[in-house]
C-alpha cells in the first residue's frame, strides 16, 4: 500500500505523461514501474542490480551486455560456441550469484555476437498497482525560460521560453499484490533475507 500526494507515480509517454488510469477513473502503476522503484531503492542500499536506469547507474557500464561481459566467467559461458546444458545452468547461477534483480525478477540473456541465450524466470512476480478510488487529475502549464542553446547570431539575446504541462495525481491510495514462487526461489537461489528486502 502507499501514498501518492501531488505527484506524477507513473506518467503515460502515449497520453502526454498524464498519470496512468483506468476506465472507471481508478489510478494505476504499472508493474514495470513498481520493479524499477525496487530495483533503485535496493540499489541505493547496496545491492548489485543488473538492470540500472542509466542516469543513476553505480558503475561505468552502459548497458546491460556491457554489465554482463563485465563477468568474465559468464561472458566466456555466453561466447561458448558449443555450450551444453550444463553450461547454461552455470551462466544461470553466476548471474544470479552476482545480482539481486536477476534472482528475484529473472532475465533474458540473449545479446548480439554471444552464442548462448538463457531466460531467467524469476520467483517474484508483481502486479499493478491501483487506487482504492477514483483520483482526480491536475494539469498545469509551465514555463521553461532556461536557455537551451546559444543563438549564434545574438549570443546575448535569450531564447524563446518553452511552454508545457505538467500532470499530478491530487491524492491517491494505492494497493498492489505481488507473490513469490518458493520453486523458482529455490533454482535462483532468492533467498528469504532477499524476501525481507
Amino acid at each position: 500500500v502507499f501514498t501518492v500526494d501531488k505527484a506524477n507515480p507513473n506518467g503515460d509517454p502515449l497520453n502526454g505523461n498524464r498519470p496512468r488510469q483506468d476506465f472507471l477513473g481508478h489510478g494505476e502503476v504499472s508493474d514495470v514501474a513498481i520493479k524499477r522503484k525496487i530495483r533503485n531503492r535496493l540499489q541505493d542500499a547496496g545491492e548489485a542490480i543488473l538492470v540500472q536506469s542509466d542516469d543513476r547507474r553505480s558503475d561505468e557500464y552502459r548497458s546491460i551486455k556491457d554489465r554482463v561481459e563485465s563477468v568474465e566467467e559468464l561472458k566466456k559461458l555466453l561466447t561458448k560456441s558449443k555450450a551444453t546444458g550444463e553450461d547454461e545452468q552455470s551462466a544461470e547461477s553466476i548471474a544470479c550469484q552476482t545480482w539481486y534483480d536477476v534472482r528475484a525478477f529473472g532475465q533474458v540473456f540473449a545479446f548480439k555476437g554471444t552464442k548462448m541465450s538463457i531466460g531467467i524466470r524469476g520467483p517474484v512476480s508483481i502486479h499493478t498497482a491501483t487506487s482504492i478510488e477514483p483520483v482526480d487529475i491536475t494539469s498545469m502549464q509551465i514555463t521553461k525560460s532556461v536557455n537551451s542553446t546559444t543563438n549564434t547570431k545574438d549570443p546575448g539575446q535569450k531564447t524563446s521560453d518553452t511552454m508545457g504541462i505538467k500532470h499530478r495525481v491530487d491524492f491517491g491510495v494505492y494497493v498492489f499484490y505481488g507473490s513469490i514462487n518458493p520453486q523458482l526461489a529455490e533454482r535462483t537461489g532468492f533467498t528469504y533475507e532477499d524476501a525481507q528486502k
